[in-house]
């Protein structure tokens, strides 16, 4: 749906300065390490009868340049955390730095403080003098150190902010809202005609960044929720006639659901946004449940936070402060009508409902995640180094890209419910395939 022309990242002029990153082996070339700008990976990777030509649609591949733009002892950076929390913010801000300070010489970064909000002077928020002493100790705590808001503030002010501070990088660490305004920075800015590189880094629990396969904190979720649902299944088996009714994450994509019931394997439905299913009627949720229930005395169901919008009355028009859609609470809806249909059968249930979102959400990342905010975070410092501006790292066919913002937030990304973890979903829960 993009063209060429649309995946091509911008840059703040030509790269005056040598790397300072040094770690070729006596094995290997001098310059192996480094990226070059004309590498790039193709938006599609499945082998057609045509080669890949100039004009078909390609990633610019991340990684550090052998040439920067910014002269490191002379920058200024700063860091802004966005939006919801997720785990692994606190190790993106450390990443960043250490890459900023210990690889490329960077004197100074600031955090800044509250999300936007702290581009805003009139908060009375000054950012923060990083250091490692700062920073050393935050991978191993949830949250973010530098606190966090929804909303945003007028690029105008925020540019003043920058142009004031004297700051050279900012990196955006947030979802569409805050990469949405990451962009309108980046477009005042320009407009100004200032030296500041605007980089996005993407986070979202969700995992429904477009041109991100799989975003940091995404990993841990699934296996924080995967250990909800086992509590949900045992209460489920030890009750009689229980339901263990689990309300997960996901407001537009039912990544975090369908991940979860597969690792769990304890699951007998799964209900996300992608899929409009029916709650009454035969073939609906309800006669499902009540089969299941008939059968084996107990079920655990699993619901996204953004399933079931249309089975509820709503005017569709509230939103939070970052702009997203405000649903309504299908966990509570669907506690409420299983527990009136049971109970008009004449076989009432004994239903507990968990929703662990906040729990999940706060959290300090596992392993794997922090393998991968440790990635995101360096080579958002490559890119911004180079001097390329109003892009986000992506993550697709597991290589680390350069893509620019508005290509980024123009798209959704959603579940595939013809895709293989789909299926998985539809082989652990023997769930009608609505």
């Amino acid at each position: 749906m993009f063209k060429q022309q649309d995946l091509m990242v911008r840059s703040l002029g030509g790269c005056r300065f040598p790397s300072p990153l040094c770690f070729a082996q006596p094995s290997e070339g001098k310059k192996s390490h480094f990226v070059s700008d004309s590498t790039r990976l193709r938006v599609n990777v499945e082998i057609g009868t045509k080669d890949c030509g100039p004009d078909e649609p390609s990633f610019e591949e991340a990684g550090p340049r052998e040439r920067i733009y910014f002269d490191p002892s002379a920058t200024t950076a700063a860091i802004v955390t966005c939006g919801g929390l997720s785990p692994g913010l606190n190790n993106v801000i450390r990443s960043v730095f250490y890459e900023l300070t210990v690889n490329y010489g960077v004197n100074k970064v600031l955090g800044i403080r509250n999300g936007y909000l702290g581009l805003n002077p009139a908060a009375g928020l000054p950012p923060i003098r990083l250091t490692e002493e700062y920073v050393q100790s935050i991978d191993i705590l949830g949250g973010t150190v530098l606190g966090t808001s929804r909303g945003g503030q007028k690029a105008s002010v925020m540019a003043d902010f920058l142009a004031a501070e004297k700051i050279d990088i900012l990196f955006c660490v947030g979802g569409d809202g805050t990469q949405r305004g990451a962009h309108a920075l980046h477009e005042e800015v320009l407009r100004r005609g200032l030296d500041i590189a605007v980089i996005g880094i993407p986070k979202t629990i969700d995992n429904d960044i477009a041109f991100v396969r799989q975003s940091f904190g995404y990993i841990t979720a699934m296996e924080k929720a995967a250990e909800v649902i086992r509590g949900a299944h045992v209460e489920a088996r030890g009750a009689i006639r229980g339901v263990g009714l689990v309300k997960l994450m996901g407001r537009d994509a039912g990544f975090i659901a369908a991940g979860a019931a597969v690792v769990s394997q304890e699951v007998n439905f799964v209900l996300v946004p992608e899929i409009a299913f029916p709650l009454q009627g035969q073939g609906g949720f309800l006669a499902a449940l009540e089969q299941r229930m008939d059968k084996r005395g107990h079920a655990v169901v699993v619901v996204a936070e953004g399933a079931g919008q249309h089975l509820i009355e709503s005017d569709n028009t509230r939103r939070d402060a970052s702009g997203n859609l405000l649903h309504e609470d299908v966990g509570l809806f669907l506690k409420t009508r299983i527990s009136e249909h049971f109970a008009a059968s004449g076989q009432p249930v004994s239903l507990k409902y968990i929703d662990p979102s906040y729990f999940i959400r706060s959290v300090c990342a596992n392993v794997y995640d922090r393998i991968l905010c440790d990635q995101m975070g360096r080579h958002a410092v490559h890119a911004a180094m180079a001097g390329k501006t109003g892009m986000l790292i992506g993550f697709e066919h597991n290589q680390f890209i350069n893509v620019p913002i508005p290509v980024v937030v123009a798209q959704k990304k959603q579940m595939d419910v013809t895709s293989d973890l789909w299926r998985a979903v539809l082989q652990v829960t023997r769930q009608p395939h609505w």
